[in-house]
């Protein structure tokens, strides 16, 4: 069994890679779900529904998310109607985007939650909609949200700060409300437990990982199989490939680089794997008690995605 611990894109990228170098039924996704949101009283799991469709073959792959060949009637006929909402009225809003095929999986899972079924429990279901062999986990199936602390504004949520302010507001602190009283998902730490590799996808550190290693339990569950965790660094040459990971990790006080990756993953992950780009720093990575690998780890496509899951399986 291979456990991957993940966020959205870049997870969802090397999850394609690693199906085909696996039998996808040996693989178990444990998903953050602190950016989930309510949305026209709908729950999206932005990160549970992107690796969703990468996996099926179905996501958009210029945006590296949401539905390919996606139509947007329901967001236009809101746009229509938004004018009409009152002050301090949230209805009608549409700064985040949801596509027609898109509300289908949001109004399925919602219904589902309102009838008493547990998150992972629709998560599974969803998942055989859309023909995944691999098993999909949320984090923890109790509701838990990333909350961040905007400089001179306030605490705001995650979609606000990345989607409605496009990331582009500097962050002084993160925390996860919720997170205390949250439980693994069933099925969680029996697969960190049991696994024969645990990966640290190429994610967010911050608002990606880190929520999912806050589940009580879970950073314990992940640090026993130390040796055994291989972390991919989303960091390539001091910069995030997609989205603000380099910017949150400096704003709140970590090095954006490989070595600062290394710090944060120290005690989780005893090997990291940092790109070519970054190979001059490999000693300074390994003084923070890693082994370093340095490898090609930019995803353009299916092989290069494929190559990294062969070299994280072999080390």
């Amino acid at each position: 069994m291979i456990v991957t611990l993940a966020g959205g894109v870049g997870a969802s990228r090397f999850l394609q890679g690693l199906m085909k170098v696996v039998d996808p039924e040996s693989v178990v996704a444990v998903v953050n779900t602190a950016d989930d949101v309510v949305l026209h009283g709908l729950r999206v799991s932005p990160d549970l529904d992107t690796v969703t469709y990468a996996l099926a073959g179905a996501v958009d792959p210029e945006r590296g998310w949401g539905v390919a060949d996606e139509s947007w009637a329901v967001m236009a006929a809101l746009e229509r109607l938004r004018p009409s909402a009152p002050d301090g009225s949230t209805a009608g809003v549409t700064w985040f985007r949801l596509g027609d095929r898109d509300l289908a999986t949001h109004l399925y899972r919602t219904q589902r939650l309102r009838e008493g079924a547990r998150l992972s429990q629709v998560t599974g279901e969803i998942g055989r909609a859309w023909g995944l062999r691999c098993r999909l986990l949320p984090m923890t199936d109790d509701r838990v949200e990333t909350r961040l602390v905007v400089a001179g504004e306030g605490e705001i949520g995650f979609q606000e700060y990345f989607v409605a302010r496009r990331h582009a507001v500097a962050v002084t602190s993160v925390r996860f409300a919720g997170i205390a009283a949250a439980l693994p998902a069933t099925g969680v730490l029996e697969a960190i437990k049991e696994a024969q590799r645990v990966v640290i996808a190429p994610s967010n550190p911050v608002v990606s990982i880190a929520p999912v290693l806050a589940v009580p339990g879970v950073e314990e569950a992940v640090a026993a199989r130390r040796d055994d965790t291989v972390a991919i660094s989303p960091i390539v040459a001091g910069a995030a490939l997609k989205g603000p990971a380099d910017r949150l990790m400096a704003e709140l006080g970590h090095e954006p680089s490989v070595v600062g990756v290394a710090r944060m993953w120290a005690p989780w992950a005893a090997t990291l794997v940092i790109d070519e780009a970054d190979a001059a720093l490999a000693p300074a990575v390994e003084e923070e008690g890693v082994r370093c690998i340095v490898a090609p780890t930019v995803m353009h496509g299916p092989a290069e995605a494929a190559a990294l899951a062969r070299l994280v399986l072999s080390l």
